[in-house]
């Protein structure tokens, strides 16, 4: 029961803290649209903030950053540079990507989990990778996800991690014995 309390009391103060830096850096220049959901933790350059804009109904996953100034030519050249980075609509960036300046990435878009993106990404697009190339446009992607789903079972908020028992676990396991399966 104390753990469960203090797991909370720590979910809480984490969430917080999250608010209070998001807020900071908006006071700062951050334009973020509306809806959209931060996963957990991330780091959006916050000396350029203000160069940063996210759209309306953005996912952005755990550990994702956004840089945009690259100081690899501070000592050499004395001046470091900067750039925008614009994330349009509707757009999912996957865990651990890393978005870099003069990006922009169209609405629409998926950005695949550790992908660190270098250049534009168009609307509609599925990019991956270090460097992120276009892999698919997101129509195609979703598409051939659903027809694939047709013969999974989709697992239901029951085999969350918290509800989760042996046999859960092993319908779980057997599921995605050699290939991928999905849950709500």
């Amino acid at each position: 029961m104390l753990y469960s309390f203090i797991n909370k009391l720590r979910r809480d103060v984490l969430k917080r803290k999250k608010e209070v830096y998001l807020d900071r850096l908006v006071q700062r220049g951050l334009k973020l649209g509306k809806n959209v959901e931060i996963i957990d933790t991330f780091f959006f350059d916050p000396s350029h903030c203000f160069l940063i804009t996210i759209g309306d109904n953005t996912t952005i996953c755990p550990n994702v950053r956004l840089i945009a100034h690259d100081a690899s030519t501070k000592k050499s050249l004395g001046y470091t540079k900067i750039g925008k980075i614009t994330i349009g609509e509707n757009c999912f960036i996957g865990d651990s990507a890393t978005i870099l300046l003069n990006v922009t990435i169209g609405a629409n878009s998926i950005i695949g989990a550790g992908s660190v993106v270098t250049k534009p990404v168009p609307p509609s697009s599925v990019a991956a990778g270090n460097p992120a190339v276009v892999i698919s446009g997101t129509d195609r992607y979703l598409k051939k996800i659903s027809e694939y789903r047709k013969s999974k079972k989709v697992f239901s908020k029951d085999y969350y991690i918290e509800k989760l028992d042996e046999k859960k676990r092993s319908e779980i396991l057997e599921s995605v014995a050699d290939t991928i399966g999905f849950i709500v």
